[in-house]
């Protein structure tokens, strides 16, 4: 029988039960001073002696008593047969209170001649002039930096005192295989752990992960029961939801208490809290994205509460850049694409779904809609939180478009130059759209080869008012793929995969159709749309569909065989004002480079011909093989 959540707790409940429910363990280690960086510290460090112990020399010259250097001018100089020769960090012996730099300085047989008195403790590092004995170097609660470490070993620190926290963490579930080994269908690799362990890690707590347990009660018991004697915080991965296999809570609910299990918040809804032992037992979900947000709202919160560092995180204001809906009652928490747009900060929401795990790989910040909130209208300005260095906003290029393999590469070439590219694939209607609202730097399309853009009804539609520019990428091959190599009579016989209308790919399909006489009717498939050629590519892999239309360049990546029908510009639109844009401007030089058109040519499929050319909407004649130092007005 499968479980319902029939009382969900709130965001805000669950977490202030699981920070009011456990209080701070209070266990400290000392640790060597090498291996501090990241910990927090637990009791006061003090300088074991003072730096210098001893005045030293700040600069080469010589040390002098700066009352025998009184009255000395360039008119009245003077000479001091009474000094010592030092260099920078020498001792200055106790009879000296000055140094001369030896700039200043003249020979004069074994004396030396100055012009300019000297001050007292001139160029000089008096003693504890960084640090005196036993006076404060760190304070309880610091945060350990790497810059601390050099301070600490100059002052005669070996180790340090730290916080610590024992996290014991269990994967559960038999459809579970060990990082390393290839997962068969119907498996999938244990990741949420190794997450959790790296995570928790970086903020100090000191992580053991348990083996692999299978989908057996007594199994979950017996490592529960070890793992609440080792430590202070207990996860339990994969086994929190209300499915018919689940027995986290079964099993803590036989050793302990059970808190809550479920709580209002996506992805992340199964979550569950319970005690054993005084220690708290946390249940992760499996999906990908809830068990991080369950580790960041969460799992997070209770170490600080114990004093251990946050989870770094940096809100920003951004405007969205489409509506963002959300099921009111539920705090939610949305992966986003941040990036400088003109004067705003436009963040685009990379979708929702919990399995999703390359969301977050792809988005640099997330943000989070209260419960009470039923979503927010595109534009609007709310928080988010960057997951990255916040200086990455102003290298980051946005795309809103059609993907293809080529732009994967621009992307890995564009990274060497220090700009990041963060791009979505809607398809190309989206894009036009993303940049008449500005919320998008450019726009990847897939267009008719060699057509006039004038008779493409979609871009007319969607253009108006926009003075764009076209800078071609490819021509491509667009086809058949299939595993089985087939072709366009076979399309009867065969499980076929379409994408939506208005797409290129659409468009030359239905052509092909009516040039073959085939009744679309007679195509099994045909009405089911997926977005493009890289998910039609997904579901003939999958064994969804047989066959569908997409590019050689995806196919080829994809290892599924190709037959050629048609060809298409593969182009990257933007505002023409955009071209004076530094991070445009560096695109349109890597595309022109001979690096990126050798990387498309060894991948095959790509028509290089027209490589970099830049035009304008209504004309196909030729901008500029290269971006022009000033752009003219007028060029349409």
């Amino acid at each position: 029988m499968v479980k319902r959540y029939l009382e969900l707790r709130s965001f805000d409940e669950a977490r202030d039960l699981l920070r009011k429910s456990f209080p701070r363990p209070d266990k400290t280690e000392k640790v060597p001073v090498m291996q501090a960086a990241g910990r927090i510290v637990a009791s006061p460090v003090h300088a074991k002696y003072s730096v210098p112990e001893v005045n030293l020399a700040a600069m080469d010259g010589i040390a002098v008593r700066s009352r025998d250097t009184v009255g000395a001018t360039d008119t009245n100089p003077i000479t001091i047969d009474h000094f010592s020769r030092v260099n920078t960090g020498n001792i200055v012996p106790p009879e000296f209170d000055a140094v001369i730099m030896i700039e200043d300085v003249w020979e004069a047989g074994d004396d030396f001649r100055i012009r300019k008195s000297a001050t007292p403790r001139q160029h000089i590092r008096p003693a504890g002039e960084d640090i005196r004995k036993n006076r404060l170097v760190l304070p309880k609660g610091h945060l350990i930096r790497p810059f601390d470490i050099g301070a600490l070993a100059t002052y005669g620190i070996t180790t340090v005192e730290v916080l610590a926290v024992n996290v014991g963490i269990i994967p559960t579930g038999s459809e579970l295989v060990p990082l390393g080994v290839r997962p068969a269908p119907g498996q999938v690799v244990e990741s949420n752990t190794i997450m959790a362990q790296v995570f928790l890690s970086q903020m100090g707590a000191r992580c053991t992960r348990y083996p692999i347990v299978l989908d057996d009660p007594d199994l979950i018991r017996d490592t529960l029961r070890l793992a609440v004697k080792e430590n202070d915080l207990v996860l339990i991965s994969a086994g929190s939801s209300a499915g018919t296999r689940d027995f986290t809570e079964s099993v803590i609910r036989s050793l302990g208490e059970l808190i809550f299990h479920g709580v209002a918040v996506k992805p992340g809804k199964p979550a569950m809290l319970g005690r054993v032992n005084n220690t708290p037992v946390l249940g992760l979900p499996g999906y990908p994205l809830a068990a991080q947000t369950v580790l960041r709202e969460f799992a997070a919160p209770l170490l600080e509460s114990w004093g251990f560092a946050p989870a770094p995180r940096y809100p920003i204001t951004v405007h969205l850049a489409q509506p963002l809906v959300s099921d009111l009652g539920f705090d939610e928490f949305v992966p986003v694409f941040i990036g400088r747009i003109g004067d705003r900060i436009i963040g685009t929401a990379h979708g929702k779904g919990a399995a999703v795990q390359m969301a977050t790989v792809k988005a640099n910040g997330y943000t989070h809609i209260p419960a009470s909130v039923e979503g927010y209208e595109g534009g609007t300005a709310i928080e988010a939180f960057l997951t990255t260095d916040p200086g990455s906003v102003e290298r980051t290029v946005m795309l809103t478009g059609t993907l293809d393999p080529a732009l994967e590469e621009l992307a890995l070439l564009a990274q060497d130059e220090g700009l990041f590219i963060h791009a979505t694939n809607p398809g190309n209607i989206a894009g036009l759209r993303s940049l008449a609202k500005n919320t998008c730097h450019a726009a990847p399309l897939s267009l008719p080869a060699h057509s006039l853009l004038t008779s493409y009804e979609p871009l007319i539609m969607y253009h108006e008012g926009l003075d764009l520019a076209f800078i071609h990428l490819a021509t491509m091959e667009l086809g058949i793929a299939s595993r089985d190599g087939l072709d366009t009579g076979d399309l009867p016989h065969a499980k076929f995969i379409n994408t939506r209308k208005g797409t290129p790919s659409r468009s030359i399909f239905d052509g092909l159709l009516k040039r073959e006489g085939i009744n679309p009717a007679q195509v099994d498939g045909y009405l089911l749309e997926v977005h493009g050629p890289q998910a039609v590519a997904a579901a003939i892999l999958n064994g969804f569909a047989d066959a569908g239309m997409c590019t050689s360049g995806i196919a080829v990546a994809e290892g599924l065989r190709f037959v050629p029908v048609a060809h298409e510009d593969y182009e990257l639109v933007v505002q023409s004002e955009m071209l004076y844009d530094p991070r445009i401007s560096t695109l349109v030089s890597l595309i022109t480079s001979p690096r990126f058109q050798a990387i498309l040519k060894k991948k095959g499929g790509y028509d290089l011909t027209l490589t970099g050319i830049i035009r304008g909407l209504n004309s196909e004649r030729i901008l500029s093989p290269l971006l022009p130092k000033n752009f003219p007005a007028g060029y349409t």
